[in-house]
């Protein structure tokens, strides 16, 4: 079995590669010095999750856009949302922060659905 359950072990391998060339470039860049190791290391990984989340802006905006369409109701119970504090719930992670993607629901729905996906 592959240590990744969602990456076979040759791809898994190629992005080891992969990963050994960018600290390989990051080291370059940084030329010793550890403090710009360490600054473009963090771009380098907020770019990345930009990627795959999505701004914190762009997440906001999201959740404005659900909460007018669901009239401010949970999407799991039903239930009103505070104005603040409502959590993205993605139908498939892999697809990433969308309105066709999310509903918008309380934190403790999100744990419940969080935990029937096995995620929790």
């Amino acid at each position: 079995m592959a240590e990744s359950p969602h990456l076979t072990d040759d791809i898994l391998q190629q992005v080891r590669v992969l990963l050994e060339g960018v600290r390989a470039e990051l080291n370059a860049l940084a030329k010793g010095d550890a403090t710009t190791l360490h600054h473009a290391r963090r771009y380098l990984m907020k770019r990345l999750e930009f990627d795959e989340r999505g701004t914190p802006a762009d997440r906001n905006k999201l959740k404005l856009t659900l909460m007018a369409k669901q009239q401010g109701k949970c999407s799991s119970c039903g239930e009103p949302l505070p104005p603040r504090d409502s959590e993205l719930d993605r139908k498939n992670p892999v697809l990433g922060y969308t309105e066709e993607n999310c509903t918008l629901i309380h934190h403790q729905c999100h744990r419940k659905a969080q935990a029937a996906k096995n995620y929790a």
